[in-house]
């Protein structure tokens, strides 16, 4: 962390290329092309640029910024949503002046340039900053090559651009990846533009690893365990017998699609579950996007080294997801899942850019939020066998519902549904001794409470068909009981059991 001295320096200097200055807070766009021109570091200080939120750009003044917990987050959340790829080093920081505050954006130069923001590439000259020229995208292409590269961008030597499927390039992925206006405009050949992007090596002349894994006309020449090997057993060991099996090969692109058809249409299954005497609900035994968005990870975070392909098992009580490499760079068991590490860089780019994921390091906590939801157990992963990373989706058990809608309030007493007498105000539990009954109406408004919590009376009356003066006084009384109250605002709020 800087000292204020040393941002006392920065706000006042008024030479630097590496510093912008901006009263702005707001402007997303403007932070993010200044972040994205700090990192493509064209004149190659190999030094960090600095963006300065809160000072006037002229007179180097502090406009009396107020640093807020929630703008010092936003300004965050711009490495990560993205839109800059690949993703840039940063680091925000505040800093309290007698004039103001000052939140200063540090930029490290990427080690992996030509960096984008939605699809340009931002630089600074001098004290301007604008997109890049052919030229200028071609000196980041060729500072990156004089760096380590990771394994998808290495060279795939043997290969030749005769291997690449040029119309799935220019006709899908190049349209998502780069502004039309800079399409427009682009007159270089294909080479060039697959260089750009990281799918070609220039210095060998051939595709990079990433280039023959998205676009190849035949992946597995290359790399013979790059696909996905799908087998449903009877039982619930790999020892029972096999109902179904078959392999999603191919690029990238098209195994996405295809696996997306295959779990909606193979793997999810809807059941219909009765609620009530005139209403059902839909269950799934599994979240689709869930499932989904683990595969989208396996194919991110396996090793294409490792001659395995990716285990997609489909157990009678669960899905298991066996991934070649294990956890990789910085992420370990003990920190999993807070803290991610890209083995394929290009590839989890690529797969940003078509939309196949929507933020980087959300993977695995959006796939549990979605199972959650559909009323899954939690995921289990196995983080310590050598090699792999293993993931486990317990099916959502579907039980069945049986119950005497005809009359299910019996005379003696109500029962609520776990079984526990109410003894709010003697109201229930005074009355079984008496027993209370309620008319077939009643109960019905009290199944669709208990299927649908904080339903409204509108709403209830549609779905027994009655009116809506008939709905509230029957919830009236199913209130004198205690046995629903409304819970709160009149607009906002709605009935429920208590």
């Amino acid at each position: 962390m800087l000292s204020k001295e040393k941002i006392f320096k920065l706000i006042n200097d008024k030479e630097s290329d590496r510093i912008e200055r901006t009263i702005s807070t707001n402007d997303t766009d403007k932070f993010a092309e200044a972040i994205c021109a700090f990192s493509n570091d064209l004149a190659n200080h190999q030094k960090p640029g600095y963006l300065l939120i809160g000072v006037q750009n002229t007179t180097c003044k502090l406009s009396g910024l107020k640093a807020t917990d929630e703008l010092l987050k936003n300004i965050a959340a711009i490495r990560s949503d993205g839109n800059i790829l690949p993703q840039p080093a940063m680091t925000v920081h505040s800093y309290t002046f007698d004039d103001g505050d000052v939140i200063v954006v540090e930029v490290l130069p990427a080690h992996f340039p030509p960096v984008r923001y939605k699809g340009r590439i931002w630089i600074r000259v001098g004290p301007r900053r604008g997109i890049a020229n052919e030229m200028e995208e071609r000196l980041l292409t060729e500072k990156r090559t004089s760096n380590a590269k990771t394994f998808d961008e290495r060279p795939c030597v043997g290969s030749t651009v005769d291997d690449l499927n040029i119309n799935l390039f220019k006709m899908i992925y190049l349209p998502k990846a780069v502004s039309a206006e800079v399409l427009a405009n682009d007159t270089r050949d294909i080479k060039l533009q697959l260089a750009s992007l990281r799918f070609y090596d220039l210095v060998y002349d051939c595709p990079t690893n990433a280039g023959i894994l998205l676009f190849g006309n035949n992946v597995r020449y290359f790399f013979s365990t790059a696909y996905i090997q799908y087998v449903k057993f009877e039982g619930d060991t790999v020892a029972s017998n096999v109902l179904a099996d078959t392999q999603f090969s191919g690029d990238l692109i098209s195994i996405v699609n295809e696996l997306d058809s295959f779990v909606k249409i193979n793997i999810v299954k809807k059941r219909p579950i009765p609620v009530s005497t005139l209403i059902e609900e839909n269950v799934f035994n599994y979240s689709d996007s869930a499932i989904r968005e683990f595969l989208m990870n396996s194919l991110m975070h396996r090793s294409y080294e490792i001659t395995s392909p990716i285990k997609f098992y489909q157990f009678s009580d669960r899905i298991e997801i066996v991934n070649p490499g294990g956890l990789y760079g910085n992420a370990r068991p003990e920190n999993f899942p807070n803290v991610s590490d890209y083995r394929n860089l290009v590839i989890a780019e690529s797969m940003r850019v078509m939309g196949y994921v929507n933020r980087f390091n959300r993977g695995v906590e959006t796939a549990q939020l979605d199972l959650k939801k559909n009323g899954n157990a939690p995921a289990e992963f196995d983080l310590k066998t050598f090699g792999v990373f293993g993931v486990i989706i317990k099916e959502k058990p579907i039980e069945k519902i049986s119950a005497d809608f005809s009359n299910p309030w019996k005379g003696g007493g109500i029962k609520t549904s776990d079984n526990k007498e109410n003894k709010k105000n003697g109201g229930i539990s005074g009355g079984i001794s008496g027993g209370i009954k309620l008319s077939k109406t009643e109960a019905e408004i009290l199944d669709v409470i208990e299927a649908h919590e904080n339903i409204k009376v509108d709403e209830i009356s549609k779905l027994l068909n009655i009116s809506k003066r008939t709905a509230e006084r029957h919830l009236s009384r199913l209130k004198d009981l205690h046995i629903i109250e409304y819970v709160g605002s009149l607009k906002t709020g709605g009935y429920k059991k208590i």
